[in-house]
């Protein structure tokens, strides 16, 4: 293995703690017998557990070691992925690095661990080459990624030749793309002091879809046909959902990356305080082969906050334009945003000579920078026993009814902050804890 490893060109950034250079370290150092059997036998279940620790944290089964490579394959960004990304494989001088290290992936995913095992009498190999995971609830890894990482595995391990392996992954990094942007959906970034910017896959996105939302036709339909013509390359706003709380804003949005995710959708959710960082989150997508929705979940500035100003400055820009592949989605219980004063009202010039109608006008002005807004106000009455009775529809295990269902429902909104699609949501969670 250490042989083949330092082989690699295109895919040797895999960092020097790599569970892959580790273990070739290991079958250096097992080979030259420069360290004892027991020595050996520890820094190999170091290396075994880490690599159960990924295979927990994404699904893997079956064929652990193989699912290892193929997760390396998927998730190396390299000038040849990112490029296959974008425009797919081509014909260049780059294929025949990108083969050399293909063949070295077809040694590894069928290495013969049965020797050093038989020496050191260990069965570890084994027994992650032949693995069968516990059973466990989806809230525990991300099915998307093992779904992908586990179909290439199967993939590459039965491919019989260098050139069906380069299908295969140029196929793959055509139709879904590299790294953490390729297989996940939404994500959150985290900027430590003194760190670079980090991208934080979000693994568990609630699964619900527009139709689960009950009512708002005229409004799921905006959101709909700004997003499509996104996702299709069109000229399309930055949208802002604003009105009462708990009438679907956040469910749209939240929706809105499940229906258009496999067409090259992601999001990134970015919080009030992180705003400073929005340039460098899109500098940092601007090139990728996918459409981004920056969302902004309960926007809203108090009179004090200055945090709008970074917002308004990457929406309409410097002497950099907003690439094409960036939208903003904004959720707001406010209409416009920042929170206006009576002194605002007032003509009177500032201490830092600046007349207060200006000064409202500034705030005013951030809305503006959305093309597209769309009110969610609260649902009247018949609305309301709509949404109640759509959402039991879905649970037949709620035996009420449509008279008794709507009766205790109205009970429930008085003491529970009033009519509302979320109140009518909790209605149900009361009636399922019964049930």
């Amino acid at each position: 293995m250490y042989k083949e490893v330092p082989g690699l060109v295109l895919y040797r950034d895999l960092g020097q703690d790599s569970i892959l250079y580790c273990m070739a370290d290991i079958f250096e150092a097992w080979e030259k017998k420069t360290s004892t059997k027991e020595e050996l036998v520890t820094r190999i279940y170091q290396q075994i557990k880490r690599i159960l620790d990924v295979a927990t944290s994404y699904g893997f089964n079956r064929n652990l070691w193989q699912d290892y490579l193929a997760f390396l394959l998927i998730t190396n960004e390299n000038s040849f992925t990112l490029t296959c990304e974008k425009v797919g494989a081509g014909d260049g001088s780059v294929n025949a690095f990108a083969k050399n290290d293909y063949a070295i992936f077809k040694r590894l995913f069928h290495f013969d661990f049965a020797p050093i095992e038989k020496d050191l009498g260990i069965d570890c190999f084994t027994t992650i080459t032949n693995y069968k995971s516990l059973p466990k609830k989806e809230q525990m890894y991300n099915q998307n990624v093992s779904e992908k990482v586990r179909d290439i595995s199967d993939r590459v391990s039965e491919a019989e030749s260098v050139d069906e392996i380069f299908a295969i992954m140029t196929a793959f990094y055509k139709q879904y793309g590299v790294g953490m942007f390729g297989l996940n959906k939404a994500f959150r970034i985290r900027h430590d002091e003194g760190k670079e910017l980090e991208f934080i896959p979000i693994t568990n996105t609630d699964k619900v879809m527009l139709d689960d939302l009950i009512g708002y036709e005229i409004q799921k339909k905006k959101l709909v046909d700004n997003t499509e013509a996104f996702v299709l390359g069109k000229k399309a706003n930055n949208c802002l959902l604003f009105g009462d709380s708990g009438t679907g804003k956040s469910t749209s949005i939240k929706a809105i990356i499940n229906q258009y995710y496999e067409q090259g959708l992601r999001m990134i959710e970015i919080y009030k305080h992180q705003f400073k960082d929005l340039s460098a989150v899109i500098s940092h997508v601007k090139n990728r082969n996918y459409k981004f929705i920056i969302y902004m979940d309960d926007l809203s500035f108090e009179e004090f906050e200055i945090e709008y100003k970074y917002l308004k400055a990457v929406i309409e820009g410097g002497l950099e334009t907003k690439p094409d592949n960036v939208l903003i989605y904004a959720t707001s219980n406010r209409r416009h945003l920042i929170k206006e004063t009576w002194n605002d009202r007032d003509d009177v010039e500032t201490d830092n000579g600046m007349h207060r109608s200006d000064t409202m006008q500034e705030k005013l002005s951030l809305v503006n920078r959305f093309g597209v807004t769309i009110s969610y106000s609260r649902p009247s009455r018949n609305e309301f026993n709509d949404i109640v009775l759509g959402l039991a529809k879905k649970h037949p295990e709620i035996r009420l009814t449509e008279q008794e269902l709507l009766a205790e429902a109205n009970k429930w909104e008085l003491s529970h902050g009033g009519v509302s699609g979320r109140t009518a949501q909790q209605f149900m969670n009361y009636l399922l804890g019964k049930a």
